[in-house]
């Protein structure tokens, strides 16, 4: 039998790939990549901020990870270049949580614990976190899936059919936080995206449907999650960085396979 530590791991990686996926097709269909990025390494800076005031690390994370996805829509909102935008606020919340880390008293971290995650090592209260938030994230997905939908499409569409696109965008931004929060202990700061992104761009090719890319996004990242873990145990490599390789090989063959059948 599988030890308990691998059983905890393969749940805490199915709650991630049911949570992240779905969301990880709006990320796609918004072209938001850049600001799942800026999302997840703001993460880190929370990690710093709830060791500084004694705060759950979740608690911390979701905070600075709300506040960074609601301060990049503001300024997209306003017409800024974005793609400058995110860089600097992506790659200034890293650098400052890393900074802010070594500040706190009294605290020994493994950083590359929130950078690259530790999947081995969730314990059964992780879990109740994880499952939680991604409960969260599918459930907010859920109740706003034709009104985010009709904003992806069309902002114009969506003011004309009663729906506010900015509201609908916070909705997401939400989401994405929550996302994030589940994450960081599972794949990490830097891998986040990862895990939002490639399934969701490995289910594209053969779905017919919004909901069928969804669906197909969560199936093969629940793949990419167990199959990561299984490289991980069979050839000792970790387990984060392992769940992002099986699903870039899932994205590789899936591409293929559709060349391939045309």
């Amino acid at each position: 039998m599988l030890d308990d530590f691998l059983v905890r791991a393969a749940l805490a990686g199915l709650g991630l790939a049911l949570a992240a996926a779905p969301l990880g097709c709006f990320v796609a269909w918004r072209r938001m990549a850049y600001f799942g990025d800026a999302t997840a390494h703001a993460a880190i800076l929370g990690v710093a901020l709830s060791l500084a005031l004694s705060l759950p690390i979740v608690a911390g994370t979701l905070g600075v990870a709300l506040i960074m996805a609601l301060l990049v829509a503001t300024l997209s909102e306003r017409g800024l270049g974005m793609d400058t935008v995110l860089g600097v606020l992506a790659h200034s919340a890293l650098a400052f949580g890393l900074v802010a880390v070594t500040f706190v008293p009294g605290v020994r971290l493994d950083l590359s614990a929130y950078l690259f995650g530790d999947i081995l090592a969730v314990t059964r209260g992780d879990l109740a976190v994880i499952w939680s938030g991604a409960a969260a994230v599918i459930a907010l997905l859920a109740w706003r899936w034709q009104a985010l939908l009709t904003a992806t499409v069309s902002p114009d569409l969506a003011w004309a059919s009663g729906i506010d696109p900015r509201r609908e965008q916070r909705i997401l931004t939400l989401a994405l936080a929550l996302a994030v929060a589940v994450a960081i202990k599972v794949v990490g700061a830097l891998l986040v995206s990862a895990m939002l992104l490639i399934p969701a761009a490995a289910a594209r090719p053969f779905a017919r449907s919004p909901e069928a890319m969804a669906g197909i996004a969560a199936g093969l990242g629940a793949l990419a999650a167990l199959g990561g873990l299984w490289g991980a145990y069979v050839f000792d490599t970790p387990a984060g960085p392992s769940m992002v390789c099986a699903a870039a090989i899932l994205f590789a063959v899936t591409t293929v396979l559709r060349r391939l059948t045309g």
